[in-house]
């Protein structure tokens, strides 16, 4: 069997390391890994590989730095050829970013089946482009590996019973890569001498809902700046937020720190009192590292989280911001809870496509 994989993104990379490792142990698969460049970033290098024990990408499109529009067409131009040039038996896609469509209606319109990784997730803000992304790779793929009960129900709520796929409940890789990597951070880490905080804060915001509307991101950085008075706040702050801030006259006046890899963030996840966040996945590994989350959004796609306690959604506003604070600070928390499988996803979804692949 012969397995494309299409990343774009430093998770995605994560994510895809996770079944990855297990190809490497099985002599009937082989994986051909593709690098859209759509989130370029110079430490994407032979290191970052190794490090992660991630194998190389055999193909790096380098499309990046243009609208959503001229990017997805030309990675579905470029992977197009890759495919009619490898002939995979299936195409894999994880998430919700360009690379993710980009990648599914490549192979669908080539007659491959998509497998989705991540599928079945819904913020129901379609004023996101990764809403868009994730509904639309949803419906043309053949295998939709969702991470949690959640995100299987709201497909059914849609009508997929009656749509030719497969539904498979598989738990979340990235369970899986928080388990296996947080077993190296320690080591590979120095984020934490550097910062030279004992009780801190996490915060990070980036996401375009955010700081592309100037009143939002002035009501979130007020917000930060008051409670990092009584919490420090650690920022790995990204260059795009940072250039909306230098836009705005706004000056976010907490620790701010580079942006980090994945070892420092599980270091930092591991050891700060809270977490706050607009990323989807930063979410999930708080509660993988039993950490306390406020989400600077109107909607996640990880309910459950809420539902749960583990997380709580802030308005865009010092009052919102501080009931959130204050809530998460003190509440006690049982993370036991069984939310997102057992480490096991990605073995799960490598099986479930042999099994598949061979029976047809």
């Amino acid at each position: 069997m012969k397995i494309l994989t299409v990343v774009g993104a430093r998770p995605q990379f994560v994510k895809a390391a996770t079944i990855s490792r297990h190809v490497a142990f099985d002599p009937e698969v082989e994986e051909i890994l593709v690098h859209t460049g759509q989130h370029f970033d110079q430490n994407m290098s032979e290191v970052f590989f190794e490090e992660m024990q991630i194998p190389k990408p055999k193909y790096n499109l380098n499309i990046n730095a243009l609208g959503h529009g001229a990017m997805t067409g030309r990675m579905l131009e470029e992977i197009e050829g890759v495919l009619a040039k490898e002939q995979p038996d299936i195409l894999l896609v994880y998430g919700d970013t360009n690379s993710t469509i980009a990648g599914a209606l490549a192979a669908k319109k080539l007659h491959i089946p998509v497998g989705h990784v991540e599928a079945g997730l819904r913020s129901f803000n379609m004023e996101m482009p990764e809403e868009v992304n994730r509904i639309l790779t949803d419906r043309i793929s053949d295998y939709l590996f969702c991470p949690t009960d959640t995100a299987i129900n709201n497909l059914k709520k849609e009508g997929y019973d009656n749509i030719d796929c497969e539904l498979v409940r598989t738990g979340d890789v990235m369970y899986d890569a928080a388990l296996f990597y947080a077993n190296y951070s320690e080591e590979k880490s120095t984020v934490l001498s550097e910062i030279g905080l004992e009780n801190f804060a996490l915060c990070t915001l980036h996401r375009a809902e955010n700081t592309d509307n100037a009143k939002r991101l002035t009501a979130f950085v007020e917000s930060l700046n008051e409670i990092h008075q009584e919490l420090p706040v650690v920022c790995p702050l990204h260059p795009r937020t940072k250039k909306k801030l230098e836009e705005n006259g706004l000056a976010l006046n907490v620790h701010i720190i580079d942006p980090v890899g994945y070892f420092d963030m599980i270091e930092l996840l591991k050891h700060c009192r809270l977490v706050f966040t607009d990323s989807g996945g930063l979410q999930k590994e708080a509660y993988f590292f039993n950490t306390p989350c406020i989400t600077m959004r109107d909607q996640t796609e990880w309910v459950e989280l809420v539902e749960n306690g583990f997380n709580v959604l802030s308005e865009p506003n010092i009052e919102s911001m501080r009931e959130a604070f204050e809530r998460m600070t003190s509440i006690k928390l049982n993370f036991q809870i069984d939310l997102y499988g057992d480490g096991l996803a990605a073995k799960s979804i490598l099986a479930h496509l042999k099994s598949a692949l061979n029976a047809g």
